[in-house]
């Protein structure tokens, strides 16, 4: 990704190509997109929520019926196979979906006893424009999860994309106005942190602002919101714990490492980016692990057969390469090199990596690592594995692999995490909460929970 001449070049991440443009916006582009969006929305929140559904509804219908050429767009410019992003797509549809069907229910309030000084009842009302800032890594899927709940409310919404992969959220955004959206309902706005994202975070008519980045960039993002009155939800990524048992099922476990650390190559937010297991099973589940991570083809995910794309970046393979060589990282494995041969050469691709028993303070398990490496721990036991899990600053997902309902108990109580699996790992449907604790930020996206974050309560009183 590059900015020059008012406008942002994205580049395939697979072949150092040029995949599309888009305008490079500055803080005048916001302050209008926000005024527009006010516009829309003294409208929109008066619309019947039969209507709102439908627009959402026929959102959906066109995205699937895009799915096709949304799903290359959208590894072309971001990088992931061919098939993640398909599912990647269809999640969108879903989330639309699902939202779509339950906007009747977004401003229901309650009804309360007669008293003394008669009758009183509650609704809840849409709070005006949002705003939102989604990374780079799922831009399709988190698009989905901060615009769906707003715009089904009845609010309008301003959406900051990553100026690496801005091309799918302006795709969507056309099919969108297609269904029906009324102008200024779904706005989007394309350039850098600084000269976008900043004025998002600093506006005062932005009644809220759902952010998903890095920690780093996460505590600016409060600190130039601090005193705009506006609300926040903060997802700032993790470093999710797997802990596999004595008692598991060890072939399903070592599938679910597999596809929850190397799915979209290692970059996602709750991916497998710890892995602890117990000490009797360790060099069993440690070999097919080995055999598994083989298997993995990696090249441009465009092609059929490949099963890993490249990095989105150089500055991420850097970032890799970097964590391996520090003090501490323990034992290669599996991999452990970035792929430079050939086709690769124009790329950002590194080898599927397993390492055996790095340092507890070696960035491998004290910080996030996005990307394509899975440490391996052995514990000798349930309660050391939560221990080792919660010797991070994060608090995003983890989970546990076992046939115990008495493990699985005692991990979910244990673990610091805002969302917990058992023998499963990264699926979030739609209608279920999904947010961090600690470092990885704070409030809830998707479910009702999402609905009650875009809408605030009014309480009537009525005297008899």
């Amino acid at each position: 990704m590059t900015e020059e001449s008012g406008k942002i070049t994205v580049t395939n991440p697979a072949t150092g190509e040029i995949a599309g443009t888009a305008k490079l916006c500055n803080a005048d582009d916001v302050n209008a997109a926000v005024e527009k969006a006010y516009d829309a929305f003294l409208k929109w929140s008066a619309v019947g929520a039969n209507k709102r559904a439908a627009i959402l509804f026929k959102t959906a219908e066109l995205v699937r019926r895009n799915q096709d050429e949304l799903a290359r767009l959208l590894t072309t410019e971001q990088g992931k196979i061919l098939p993640e992003a398909k599912n990647e797509v269809q999640g969108f549809a879903a989330v639309y979906e699902f939202y779509a069907s339950i906007t009747g229910t977004a401003r229901n309030g309650d009804a309360l006893p007669k008293s003394d000084y008669g009758y009183a009842f509650t609704m809840r009302e849409p709070i005006g424009v949002c705003g939102a800032i989604i990374p780079w890594n799922m831009p399709v899927l988190i698009m989905a999860w901060k615009t769906a709940p707003a715009i089904a409310a009845g609010n309008s919404i301003v959406l900051k994309p990553s100026a690496k992969t801005p091309l799918c959220a302006l795709a969507i955004a056309a099919l969108a106005k297609e269904a029906g959206m009324p102008d200024g309902v779904l706005e989007i706005v394309t350039g850098s942190g600084e000269g976008v994202g900043r004025a998002l975070a600093q506006s005062r008519n932005i009644a809220s602002l759902s952010f998903t980045g890095s920690v780093a960039t996460g505590k600016e993002v409060e600190r130039l919101s601090c005193g705009t009155g506006k609300r926040l939800i903060m997802e700032l990524g993790g470093s999710d714990p797997m802990v596999v048992c004595a008692d598991a099922d060890i072939d399903k476990a070592v599938a679910g490492a597999v596809s929850g650390r190397f799915y979209n190559c290692g970059q996602t937010c709750t991916a497998v980016k710890r892995l602890f297991v117990a000490d009797e099973i360790a060099d069993e589940f440690t070999e097919k692990l080995k055999a598994a991570t083989a298997k993995i083809t990696v090249g441009n995910g465009i092609l059929k057969g490949i099963r890993m794309g490249p990095l989105n970046s150089r500055e991420g393979l850097a970032g890799i390469e970097s964590a391996l060589e520090r003090k501490g990282s323990g034992e290669v494995v599996s991999g452990g090199n970035r792929l430079t041969e050939g086709a690769f050469g124009a790329g950002n691709f590194f080898e599927p990596t397993i390492v055996l028993n790095p340092d507890e303070k070696s960035p491998l398990l004290s910080e996030e690592i996005f990307g394509p490496v899975l440490p391996v721990v052995s514990v000798n036991s349930l309660e050391s594995a939560i221990e080792y899990a919660n010797k991070t600053p994060f608090g995003l997902g983890a989970s546990v692999w076992t046939t115990s309902l008495k493990n699985s108990y005692t991990f979910a109580e244990s673990v610091d995490a805002g969302i917990v699996w058992v023998n499963r790992h990264l699926k979030i449907p739609p209608e279920v909460p999904f947010g961090g604790e600690k470092a990885s930020g704070y409030g809830r996206e998707n479910g009702l929970d999402a609905l009650k974050h875009y809408t605030r309560d009014k309480t009537v009183i009525i005297s008899p």
